[in-house]
Parts: structure tokens; sequence; C-alpha cells
């Protein structure tokens, strides 16, 4: 959401490439010996029917991939409750609201090639990137930094993004930076 805000600043100076990473199935392992995207109902895994739905809404579109992916990501963060990123009718609500055709979006789903792609990101951020957790930002460079924070205030977007990315991309000897806990997050509410 703070990095839309971002996107809208820096217009076509900036581009981001959404890619699909399951964090269930780095936290849970494969269960049964199947990966996550293998279960028959993918609605059985956390966040597996948003990942298929914003795939598939890039079959009518990327505009309307964007604002699918921005409004799953405001109705799971946003602040008003949390919408579960398995249940397909909350999600299909939200592609509707976006323009996009549900019953098409509903049938691309199905589609074992958005699985595929899904499976094949996840695949590629693992081995290549190293990645672990959401969010990570691969920059131009190749160097993979995960980052965990707060939303920062729409007017601190630009900046909070333009620090993060002159400490981290290019730098690959920055190992981490973390905050003592507690207390924080001293001071962020």
């Amino acid at each position: 959401m703070w990095l839309h805000r971002v996107k809208q600043d820096y217009g076509n100076r900036l581009d981001i490439v959404w890619k699909h990473f399951c964090l269930d199935e780095i936290n849970s392992g494969k269960e049964q010996g199947k990966h996550v995207w293998e279960k028959e109902d993918i609605s059985k895994a956390r966040s597996l029917v948003a990942h298929t739905a914003a795939e598939a809404a890039k079959k009518q579109g990327h505009d309307l991939f964007e604002k699918l992916h921005l409004s799953i990501l405001t109705a799971r963060h946003g602040g008003k409750g949390r919408i579960s990123l398995n249940d397909q009718t909350a999600i299909l609500k939200l592609a509707t609201t976006c323009g996009l055709d549900a019953t098409r979006l509903r049938e691309d789903m199905n589609d074992p090639s958005i699985i595929e792609a899904i499976s094949l990101d996840h695949i590629e951020a693992v081995t290549r990137h190293g990645v672990f957790g959401t969010p990570t930002f691969i920059f131009e460079d190749g160097g993979a930094v995960y980052l965990k924070s707060f939303i920062p205030p729409d007017g601190d977007a630009v900046s909070f993004f333009e620090h993060f990315a002159a400490i981290t991309s290019g730098r690959p000897y920055f190992g981490e930076l973390k905050r003592p806990q507690p207390p924080w997050p001293r001071g962020i509410f």
C-alpha cells in the first residue's frame, strides 16, 4: 500500500514487478511430500486463493491486476479488518469491485498454468535470491533485501523508500538493521 504511494510519485521511473512467494510453503514445509501449490483444495493453503486470483487477473490486463493486487493488500493490511487470503468469495468480491470479470477470473484461477507460474516464482525467489519472507525487495543489481516495518504515513512513504533503497541497493555488504525488542515499536502508535 505504501509502495503504491511511492509508485504514484515516481511514475515510470520506478518499475515494480510483483512476484509470488508462499509463506505457508516456507513456514510449514512440504505436507505429505507435496508443495503447498500441489494441494487439491487451494483454499486449505493460507494465501493460495489470493495468489491464483492475482495471477489470473493478469489475463485481463496489467491495470486490472494492479487494481486487484492493491485491493487485496489494502483489505489485508489496511486496518479495517483483515480479509482472509484463502476466502475465494471475498477475493472475487474485491475483483468485481476492481472491474474484473469475476466469472472469467474464477475460470482462469483453475488453469494449471496459473499454479505453475506461482510455483516458479516461489522457487526462483528461494533458490536464486534466498527469499525467506515478505516483503523482499530485489533491486536492479540482483541484491535482495527483506524489510520488516510498519506502514509509513503517506506523507513519508517516498522518503522512507528512498532511505531504504539508499542503504540497501548496491550495497551487498549491508547485512541487517534491527531494533531491539522490546520496546520496539516505541513511539510508532
